[in-house]
């Protein structure tokens, strides 16, 4: 009795490989790592205010809050739309109500160069619609 050994000159038949090609995997995880850095700046918000400093801590977050922004050039946007400032009260009398009947919070972004007036006029029509709990946006530490 003879013992045949595997080997190249047989019927065709390969022995499986034992390892995994992963470099089919890595070039997938690294499409997917560029895709995601080229898509994360773009997901920022829109309007581009330059904010003040601050040293105060960031805000627990549990709804998603109304955004408020007014540009250097002193308009005023409700989220991403722009509005005026006499429509400016009848948005936010429309958005005075959460879901859970509270009142919701307001992030308040306003660019530094603006003067003090403009952002209480706008403070003032908040505090008009029954919006109160606004917290001002700023950025981290004086980086000056």
């Amino acid at each position: 009795m003879a013992m045949q050994l595997p080997s190249s000159r047989g019927r065709g038949r390969r022995t499986p490989m034992a390892e995994i090609n992963v470099t089919p995997l890595v070039d997938v995880m690294l499409v997917l790592l560029i895709i995601f850095m080229v898509t994360a700046p773009l997901l920022t918000a829109g309007v581009q205010v330059n904010l003040p400093d601050s040293r105060a801590k960031p805000l627990d977050q549990e709804a998603k809050p109304v955004q408020i922004s007014i540009d250097a050039d002193g308009r005023i946007y409700v989220d991403q739309d722009e509005v005026t400032e006499g429509i400016l009260p009848d948005v936010l009398a429309k958005r005075a109500k959460g879901p859970d009947g509270e009142p919701p919070r307001v992030f308040l972004r306003a660019d530094r160069s603006l003067g003090y007036g403009k952002v209480m006029r706008v403070m003032g029509e908040l505090n008009r619609a029954g919006m109160n709990k606004v917290a001002l946006v700023t950025t981290g530490e004086d980086q000056r």
